[in-house]
């Protein structure tokens, strides 16, 4: 049977309680802090790499599921870094756009050169990026880093690596609600476009919301939103119920879709010009860091 490519394994409500980072004493604060930056990170490769926003999309939520749940991975064990580049490395390589590991791996290494976590994406250089490389022996080394995180990825989610997004499926509900006849082309345009935003957002929320919500769901609240952001009139009746959507559901989605904006910003205030901590060791400092304070408190 092949996966359907409307629906997902979706996280349990038991999963999203206790993860393995926080068993093993990482603060949820922190834990969200990277899943967030790590997110956001394999965003900008997946860029910088010229990869299709839906492969991009697969690999940052084969990444976000890698944390979830008891029985997932701890930043105790796992550098976030390298869990977001395996996660794209595997993510390509069941696509039609395989990036080779020396590709992968000297992007990431420019990224990380970079001095702070929070660059804007137009300071994200494609031409400084091709032309980043490791030395040969660095290479050797991360490429086994690389290699064996794809195996503990594939051993933690029991080889379950089917992500369905709803990119396509978003164009499918416009055209379905008769948008791209009723509207001049600027306007078709900028309506789609700010859904898209929308589904791109959704990938960084700290709610999971690619783990918790099925494809049609998440289409259906980016067109609901976008909608309302560019005046674009939808239908009276609640057309959202065609597409398996309920109120409640529709409502919990636009709350969480709207609370990323202040979510990120509190995220670029608290961590400035620092780097988000991405490395097993890194981690560490910053979790003795808190401790220490917390005692001379």
């Amino acid at each position: 049977m092949h996966p359907s490519p409307l629906a997902n394994p979706l996280t349990t409500v038991a999963q999203l309680e206790t993860t393995g980072s926080q068993l093993d004493g990482i603060p949820a604060d922190l834990e969200d802090s990277v899943r967030f930056a790590g997110a956001r990170l394999t965003q900008a490769t997946g860029t910088l790499l010229r990869l299709p926003q839906e492969v991009i999309a697969q690999a940052i939520v084969i990444f976000m599921r890698f944390w979830v749940g008891p029985e997932g991975g701890s930043l105790a064990d796992f550098g976030a870094d390298q869990v977001s580049a395996a996660s794209l490395y595997l993510t390509t390589k069941l696509s039609a756009y395989t990036k080779s590991p020396r590709s992968i791996i000297n992007v990431y290494a420019y990224l990380n050169s970079l001095p702070a976590a929070f660059v804007d994406a137009e300071q994200l250089q494609q031409q400084k990026a091709d032309k980043h490389y490791v030395s040969e022996g660095t290479y050797q080394t991360r490429k086994t880093t690389l290699f064996d995180t794809e195996q503990s990825i594939l051993r933690i989610l029991g080889f379950q690596l089917h992500v369905a997004v709803p990119y396509t499926l978003c164009i499918t509900y416009l055209q379905t609600l008769d948008i791209f006849t009723q509207l001049p082309r600027p306007r078709v345009s900028e309506l789609a476009k700010r859904t898209i935003a929308y589904l791109n957002t959704a990938l960084l929320s700290p709610q999971l919301l690619y783990l918790t919500h099925q494809p049609p769901n998440l289409a259906t609240a980016a067109i609901y939103l976008a909608a309302k952001e560019v005046a674009v009139k939808l239908p009276d009746v609640e057309w959202w119920e065609v597409f398996d959507t309920d109120r409640e559901e529709l409502g919990f989605l636009v709350v969480g879709l709207l609370s990323v904006e202040s979510f990120a910003a509190q995220e670029k205030k608290r961590w400035a010009d620092k780097k988000v901590p991405m490395t097993v060791g890194e981690i560490e400092t910053e979790v003795a860091s808190r401790r220490s304070a917390e005692r001379e408190d």
